[in-house]
Order: structure tokens, then sequence, then C-alpha cells
């Protein structure tokens, strides 16, 4: 078995220190850590977007395995244009919002809490069986191919721009999703703004041609995030934690920067931190390196200069020397964990009493990323084993 751990104790011990503290959000929501399970897709729901007992079962592992916060998936939040998935889970009607509580209360069980993640997959939809076309900002087809893990083959549709009154509409999906999600017994949402979904097309300027007060300059170009922001906060209890997702790689585009480097991250973060937001979550591959260039800091450093509220860092932080790292330097607040947590859901645990830490097993989202095909892979890892534990 190759492991992470294999290094002296003293530094290990020296390296995850600070993710054992506890943190208070903002609006008063505490975490007994600084480790978050980040937002997985997992197309994991029933065909009509409600959450299964498998789900609440693989939820309930990450909060009893030790980890303080877990974020959900990319939640739809209408059932016209923002499904991006099929099986992806919804929040847009009562039948889904009880759905979630047994996952909700199966996790405040083990003392961890959960934010639903607000999704919007816009011109990137490849699975919607609510509408047979697309819509995004601007009629431009999307770079590269539909991703075969979730269902998709081929490249992505030529989506129509959104009119005023889609904009309008998808503004309310978000703010009732919202709403749901506090009725469920969620302890905030995380408004997905990244990986070149619907809100992070809006923010491009090669998927977003638009003329009017939505497109044109990086401000404009914001509206939209802005507006759900507001639509969010407005929608849901004061106590109610909000967070936003900012990322500048892209599901389908995975190595684009900012145009305007660390000028536009400056713009994009104060302009986020001047929101009523309680958190935000910045993703980039290894989270550590350099935003822009071979030198400089890296982006949840940058945010972490430019917004008043708590950073949330992730990628490729299932090392606990980079997770402890990136606490240590002062570069983040607290730090999310997706292949770690996938290869092992009590990471915390296993990290506190010392023991071994697998490398993430790629065949588990493979050949689609679903908690069946996991499980069918971790039994041929135990057959292969001889029965005994993969």
């Amino acid at each position: 078995m190759s492991t992470l751990a294999d290094r002296p104790a003293g530094d290990a011990q020296t390296a995850h220190a600070g993710l054992f503290t506890p943190l208070r959000l903002e609006r008063g929501l505490s975490l007994r850590n600084r480790l978050a399970v980040a937002p997985l897709t997992r197309v994991r729901a029933t065909a009509d977007g409600r959450a299964p007992a498998q789900m609440a079962d693989d939820d309930e592992a990450y909060a009893a395995g030790g980890f303080g916060l877990v974020i959900t998936e990319g939640i739809y939040t209408d059932k016209a244009y923002a499904q991006g998935y099929l099986f992806q889970p919804g929040l847009t009607d009562d039948a889904q919002r009880d759905a979630w509580r047994t996952v909700v209360d199966r996790v405040h069980a083990h003392g961890g809490r959960i934010v639903a993640q607000l999704m919007h997959a816009g011109a990137l939809s490849q699975g919607n069986p609510h509408r047979a076309t697309t819509k995004g900002p601007s009629a431009v087809q999307p770079r590269g191919q539909q991703m075969a893990f979730y269902r998709g083959a081929g490249p992505y549709r030529m989506p129509e721009a959104m009119s005023d009154e889609d904009i309008s509409a998808a503004v309310e999906g978000y703010a009732q999703a919202a709403r749901r999600a506090q009725e469920a017994g969620f302890d905030g949402v995380e408004i997905h703004g990244a990986n070149g979904y619907l809100l992070d097309q809006f923010l491009t300027a090669h998927t977003n041609v638009r003329e009017d007060r939505y497109g044109g300059s990086l401000d404009n170009r914001l509206r939209l995030t802005v507006d759900v922001i507001q639509a969010v906060r407005r929608s849901t209890a004061k106590h109610f934690v909000v967070g936003v997702r900012s990322s500048q790689g892209k599901v389908n585009d995975f190595t684009h920067k900012w145009e305007g480097g660390e000028a536009d991250a400056a713009r994009i973060f104060r302009t986020l931190g001047a929101q009523p937001i309680d958190y935000l979550h910045t993703t980039e591959f290894e989270a550590w390196r350099p935003a822009f260039g071979e030198q400089g800091p890296s982006l949840a450093a940058l945010a972490r200069r430019h917004v008043p509220v708590p950073v949330l860092a992730n990628g490729s932080l299932h090392d606990p020397l980079q997770a402890g790292g990136m606490m240590a330097n002062k570069d983040a607040d607290f730090v999310s964990l997706g292949r770690g947590a996938l290869t092992h859901p009590d990471w915390p645990a296993r990290l506190r009493a010392g023991e071994g830490l697998e490398t993430f097993d790629r065949g588990l989202l493979a050949p689609i990323a679903d908690l069946a095909n996991a499980e069918r892979h971790r039994e041929e890892r135990r057959r292969a084993c001889g029965g005994g534990s993969a």
C-alpha cells in the first residue's frame, strides 16, 4: 500500500497541528476543526433529484470520520436550465427538500456541519431532463468535451443567450433553493461561482460577449454573482451561512487564468468580499502554487488579502504537509479535501491517530463517478486482496 504518511513523526505533527483548531464563521457557525469535505459531483441522486439513503450513508461517514464541515455536491436550483448532469440532486421542490433532511440530520448527529452547494450549469449542462436546449450568457460554443464519467459524450451543445427574463428566473431559482436548504436544516449554502458553470461563464470574457449591464467590464461580468448573493441573503435568515466558491480553471478549460492576473483577482475578491458572505472558497489544481506565473501568492492567499471573511482553500490538499502548510503560512483559514475524503472518509481521524493515508485510486471515479461504481471498485479490490480490507 502506498501512503502519504511515510515521514518523520515530528514533521507530521507540526504540519497538521493547525488543522484541528476550531473555527467560528460569521453568523456564529462553529466548526470543530479546519477540515471540510469538498463538493464532489457524484451524480448519486434519484432520477427526479432526491437524495437517497446511500447519500445519507456517505455524508454521515464524513462527519463520523472527523470532518468539521461537509459541502454537498452541486445541487441544481431550478427545473429549467440549471441541471447539469443526470442523477444530480436538486432543491427545486418540497420532495427534494424533504429528502435532504435525513442527510442533514445524520451529519449533525456526529457533530458535523453541512452546507448545500447551489449550482446552475448554464452552457455546460450535459444531462437535463427538463429542457432540450442549454442557455448561457452568450451563444458561444463551450470549449472541450462533455465529461464521460458524468454520462456525457462529444462536444457541448451551442447554448442560447439568456434573456433578461431568463436571468431573473435563474436568480430567483438560487433564492428559492437557498430557502429550501434552510427549511431542510442545512447550516448554510455555498453559491457555486467557479469551475466554468453559469456564474463563472458570466465572469469569463470569452464566454460572455454581452453588451448589456451583464457584459463588458469586469464589474458588469461580476454583476450576476452579486445579484445571486444578495437574493440568497434576502431569502434566508440572518444566522444562515452564505459562502461563495471561486476559481480560475474550469471543468472544460482546466488551465484558464484570469486575463488581468493579480489585478483582476484583487478586483474580483474585493467585490465578493463586499457582499454579505461568510466565507470564500477558492479552488485550484494545487492550492499552494502561485496563481500567476512561476512566483507570487496562491489564489487562496490573494483572496485572504482582499476579503474580510475566512478563506477555504481547495486543491490537492490530501497531503497533510500541504494542507497544514496552507494554515501555517496563513494562506487560508481552513481547507477542503476531495480526493482525500473519497479515499478515506475518516481522513481526519486517521491523521490524528497517525495511521497511514493511501494515495487516491482513480478507479473510484471510472467509468462513472457515482457511488455504485465506487462500491463495485472497492469490492473488486477486496476480492483481489483475498477478502481482506482494501
